[in-house]
């Protein structure tokens, strides 16, 4: 019998990354996440982009309370009537990481955030889903004391079941224009493999999956190429593409890509009160800085993630970058809109927030050729 994939998802934000796996094969069927306004988004991209009604439906609260009746058995109820129809369940999800995050507020496991980490990983060793993916911020594995935490949890996984593969993955080698990193998770459940022999797995219950199958370039070949330096601001200036570079890995070619000047966001724009002169003096390039980074045309941006409307500068404009810009940095499809009466903040949040898309479609691609070698599925 040949199945399809049923994603329930967690913590989904405005669903970027539920996008780049629903765009390539795979069904959402429920979405939990607890910021209304963040929730309001989703639903309304979703209907704009003209996706499937979910069978499931939505779920504004925290996901703890599917840890507890009566909510648990609510989701228990959906898990086993996908599997009745004989769907293969995965989790998907990046529980919120300013708690893990070097530039955030480190409180790790134990801060408010940080404690929805092990939520996740709690419900999926009690749900069992077929398999699961995580996302999370560098700071998780990077920092000792979270990656103490992030080992406890991958033991907890193991003995529940899963091979476990993970990585550290950079955006840019997907064709994303920003260098972001970020720790991807991926697990399968040991019990519901069908074909266990098209694995390999080591010892220690890990598994090889490839990450790079849809890398464009290594990070290593990409970060070597002859990227420009800073250079004078200059207001509606024209600069041609004079660089030995991967043109496609550039801020200018993604804002011309999704023609953010027509795009529907592109008003969404945060107007600078005080320090108008300052941002004149920095340097087209110029992203050495905490704040008031200002990116160039020719070259990839920083990582985009704006807490405390920290948002990029445009590079030839006295201002920061919009939120059509910034979409186009995430590697958004252009048709991809965020609902007009959402509070300005909130939109980069949601935004810088998600897993770029391109990122996200390398990681389903890589995974649903992954499950077609282990599961029967059209």
């Amino acid at each position: 019998m040949n199945r399809s994939i049923s994603l329930f998802s967690f913590f989904s934000g405005v669903g970027i990354l539920d996008l780049a796996f629903e765009d390539n094969n795979y069904n959402i069927v429920f979405v939990n996440e607890y910021e209304k306004r963040f929730l309001d988004a989703y639903k309304y991209s979703r209907k704009r982009l003209h996706k499937k009604i979910l069978p499931n439906g939505y779920s504004e609260t925290s996901a703890e309370v599917f840890l507890q009746d009566p909510e648990m058995e609510k989701l228990k109820s959906m898990i086993e009537k996908e599997r009745k129809e004989g769907h293969i369940v995965g989790f998907i999800g990046g529980p919120p990481c300013p708690d893990f995050s070097v530039a955030g507020k480190n409180r790790g496991e134990n801060g408010e955030n940080g404690k929805l980490t092990k939520t996740y990983f709690d419900l999926i060793c009690l749900y069992q889903p077929d398999f699961f993916v995580f996302e999370n911020v560098k700071g998780l594995v990077s920092t000792e004391r979270h990656k103490k935490f992030y080992d406890t949890m991958k033991k907890m996984l193991s003995d529940n079941n899963y091979y476990l593969s993970d990585k550290l993955i950079n955006a840019l080698s997907y064709g994303v224009p920003q260098y972001r990193e970020r720790i991807f998770l991926i697990g399968l459940n040991s019990k519901n493999i069908k074909n266990k022999e098209s694995l390999t797995i080591n010892e220690f219950s890990y598994f090889e999956f490839q990450w790079d199958m849809f890398e464009k370039k290594s990070i290593e070949n990409i970060l070597k190429q002859d990227w420009p330096k800073n250079e004078e601001f200059k207001k509606y200036s024209k600069r041609i593409n004079k660089y030995k570079i991967d043109e496609e890995l550039t801020v200018n070619y993604w804002f011309e890509k999704n023609n953010v000047t027509q795009h529907k966001n592109n008003k969404d724009v945060f107007k600078v009160k005080n320090g108008k002169q300052k941002i004149e003096t920095i340097n087209e390039g110029d992203t050495s800085r905490k704040s008031f980074k200002r990116l160039h045309r020719w070259k990839y941006s920083p990582t985009a993630a704006y807490g405390h409307n920290e948002v990029h500068l445009h590079p030839f404009m006295c201002r920061r970058i919009s939120v059509a810009e910034a979409m186009a940095i995430q590697s958004l499809p252009k048709n991809f809109i965020i609902k007009e009466d959402i509070p300005l903040t909130y939109k980069f949040k949601m935004i810088g927030n998600g897993v770029p898309y391109l990122l996200g479609e390398a990681i389903a691609k890589t995974l649903y050729k992954l499950l077609e070698s282990t599961e029967e599925i059209k």
